[in-house]
Formats: structure tokens, sequence, C-alpha cells
């Protein structure tokens, strides 16, 4: 089976009631918190001072999407403003990653962007950051819109952008214009061909193209890849252009190649590890273990041992 059915399989699988079950009842023993940090903010810190520790920054992940009620709404906005205030007291080098579902972006928009502000202004009055990922295609207009909305005023805020998407090259070069700090990464949702490249090489070669442009606009850049292709793309692009460590950063998944992750580091890059935690675990491993053959056989070789 080609890697991409297998993928496509995976995520298909994921939406199924009965898979879920399983994987929620046996997942925390089958290695499934070797991606996530841990249930609880308590026992996310100390992995954040453990990274910090040898020369990594963070960026934390609440982890919780899809359909929510105003009421989830509202307790993710005040989780992430106690998450920021635990950073701060701690002293971590992270600032935090979150996503426009948990903010109920599908029941009110502007209800969502309060809640948002709310967080990045807490963030730029304690000098940190907010990242708003992006989720799967029927959100990316709403998503994209809302933070070049808020951008002009609140340079505290940045977003991501997936190179498999076909729009993302005319999303990219409105950003430049607002000088906005984007993490490119590939994307890992079940999208159809129409709205997505279909073929990895396409969406390897999107990914170097939106790197370079943001580069070349002088736009800061997190380049969110474990690949060793596109990581040495990077390097060779920004040598060749003059374009110091300072004006961007690697980004990669916590429990994925961590060895790669602290030889960057080592180089004198600045290397940042997406964090996620939380008791909402289960459709963000279910992507990690469609992302890589390798994450699925750890996962398969864990339950061939029970």
């Amino acid at each position: 089976m080609s890697q991409s059915l297998l993928r496509r399989g995976i995520l298909a699988a994921a939406e199924s009631e009965t898979v879920a079950r399983f994987v929620h009842r046996y997942g925390p023993n089958l290695g499934a918190f070797r991606f996530v940090a841990g249930n609880t903010l308590d026992e996310t810190v100390p992995v954040l001072r453990e990274l910090n520790r040898r020369g990594l920054s963070v960026t934390l992940d609440r982890l919780g999407e899809g359909e929510v009620d105003s009421a989830y709404a509202d307790q993710a906005e005040a989780a992430y403003l106690a998450i920021l205030d635990r950073i701060a007291l701690e002293q971590l080098d992270s600032h935090v990653s979150l996503k426009l579902t948990q903010l109920g972006l599908d029941l009110d928009r502007e209800a969502a962007k309060a809640r948002l502000v709310a967080i990045v202004s807490k963030a730029e009055a304690q000098g940190s950051f907010v990242r708003v990922d992006m989720e799967d295609s029927r959100h990316t207009e709403a998503t994209v819109s809302l933070f070049m909305e808020l951008r002009p005023d609140h340079p505290g805020i940045g977003l991501v952008i997936q190179s498999y998407l076909r729009r993302s090259e005319a999303d990219m070069r409105e950003l430049a214009r607002l000088r906005a700090n984007v993490r490119v990464v590939k994307g890992a949702y079940l999208e159809p061909p129409a709205v997505a490249f279909p073929d990895k090489a396409e969406v390897d070669e999107n990914f170097k193209r939106l790197v370079a442009m943001h580069l070349e606009a002088g736009c800061y850049t997190a380049v969110a890849t474990h690949d060793p292709v596109l990581i040495a793309f990077t390097e060779d692009f920004t040598r060749s252009h003059g374009i110091g460590p300072d004006r961007f950063e690697f980004q990669m998944l916590f429990g994925i190649r961590p060895a790669l992750q602290q030889a960057l580091a080592e180089r004198g890059y600045r290397v940042r590890v997406y964090v996620p935690f939380g008791p909402d675990w289960y459709p963000y491993f279910m992507r990690r273990l469609a992302e890589r053959p390798a994450n699925l056989g750890f996962f398969l070789k864990n339950l061939a041992r029970r």
C-alpha cells in the first residue's frame, strides 16, 4: 500500500467511533503519549523545563478542536490565559498555539475574535506570542481573514500556512504585505484534490516555494518539518541569501526526531518544539499516525506486545 493510501486510510478510520473508543481506551498505554506531553498543564510543565534546559524553545498547544459550545469556548479562553500566566511565572521559553474552533469560530465569529484578542493582548503584555494554528480547509478562509483583520494592531500574533493547499501561495503573498510571522507546514488533514495537492512531490515543492517567498520578503519564518531534504533546502537558501538565524526557526513536533532537534540547536539554529497536551488528544494523535508509517509502526509494535 502506498503512503498516500495508508495516510488516507488512517484519517478515514479516525472518523470511526469504534476506532475512537479503542484508541481512547488503549492509546495511552500503547504509545500515544510519545506525542502528547500530558493530560494536564502540571504534568506538562516539567517537559517544557527539560526542553528549555536542552536549548530548545517551545510552542504549547492545549488540544481541542471541532464542534464546541460557548461554555467550552469560554473555558478554552480561560485555560489559555492561565497557561500564559504559568509560562510567565515559570519563566519558560515558550509561547502558545491555538485553534480558532476551540474559541468558538463555528458558533460566533465575533465572539471567537473577542476571545482571541483577549489571549493575544495578555501575551503581548507579557512579551509573549500567540500562533493561530490552521485546521482543515473548511476553516482556512475564516482563519486567514480573522488573522489579517487583527494583525495590523497585534504584532504578537502569527499564523500557520499549509503547503498542501493550492491557495497557500496567494495567501502567503498577502501575509507578506502584513509582515506576518508565519509557520509553514505541509498539512495533515484529509483534503480533496481540488483543494490540496495530492502528490507529495508537489507538496514539498510548494513548501520550498512558500519558505523562499516569505524569507525573501524579509518576514520571520518558522519552517516546520522533520524532512532532511526540506531542512537542507532551508539551510542552503538562508546561507546563499545571507539570511541570519535570527530571521527564521525550525519547528518540530514533540516526540518526533528529538535527536535531529538537538543537532540543529547545537549547530546554532533556533529550534522550537510543538508540545501538545490535554485530554482531547485523539484527533491530534491520529494525524501523527497518518503522517509517517514509522509512527503507525511504533503504535502497532506496542499493540503486539500486549
